[in-house]
């Protein structure tokens, strides 16, 4: 079955506290899949979630007009990561043989277990551009993002009524709703940097919500699905 990169929301691993009962059933789930598949490896990319928006904004209530340094509040989302990262590894126990993974870049970087887990790298985009990176080097060729939302929409629906949901969505199309710029903390489905460089590798990215565990098993296991296909 091959390698599938899991980008996995801060929003859902984290969203005001640690959402333990989430990550149970999602420890579940991916055990569950991965002894059903036994050639089948999974890459898990963790975001920041709550601790990052709770200590980028004590930076920002502080430091007042000179909070301007964007990657100092994007090095306060990593550091997030690396802490729900570290937690998703743990939970995975034997899965997992190999340290965090905090630069998708590094030669060091070994796959020995069913499982790898990896946080942020460094400021300029969000994990999901470290998601990416990990696809290409490990030769995945989707990547599977999964939020708090269910599907990506024609524009917010929280601010507009009028919004429409999105099955499947080209890559030029997707970009001219993202953007190409980067903001610390932007509220995005897939972030704009991660999205030219999956173009350009040519990865399929679906969005789902993550919280719905069979959804995601669905996924992965190529059958229909609830979600976003962009590509």
């Amino acid at each position: 079955m091959g390698i599938f990169v899991l980008s996995v929301g801060g929003s859902i691993i984290a969203p005001d506290k640690v959402n333990s009962t989430f990550l149970a059933q999602f420890l579940g789930g991916m055990k569950k899949y991965l002894e059903e598949n036994s050639e089948s490896k999974l890459i898990f990319v963790c975001g920041g979630g709550a601790p990052a928006r709770v200590y980028q904004q004590a930076y920002r209530d502080v430091m007042g007009d000179e909070a301007k340094d964007a990657n100092v509040q994007d090095w306060i989302g990593i550091r997030a990561t690396h802490l729900n990262g570290e937690l998703v590894k743990s939970i995975f126990g034997d899965l997992c043989k190999d340290a965090l993974v905090i630069d998708p870049t590094a030669s060091s970087i070994k796959f020995e277990g069913k499982v790898l887990v990896a946080g942020g790298w460094k400021p300029g985009f969000s994990t999901d551009t470290d998601a990416v990176y990990l696809a290409r080097r490990f030769g995945a060729k989707t990547v599977i993002n999964l939020s708090n939302i269910a599907k990506v929409y024609t524009d917010d629906p929280r601010k507009n009524p009028d919004a429409k949901p999105i099955d499947s969505i080209s890559w030029e199309d997707f970009r001219k709703m993202v953007g190409d710029q980067w903001v610390p903390g932007k509220n995005v489905p897939f972030d704009p940097i991660a999205s030219k460089l999956a173009q350009e590798a040519q990865i399929k990215v679906v969005c789902a919500d993550g919280r719905n565990i069979e959804n995601t098993i669905a996924i992965l296991n190529g059958k229909p699905f609830e979600g976003t296909t962009i590509g």
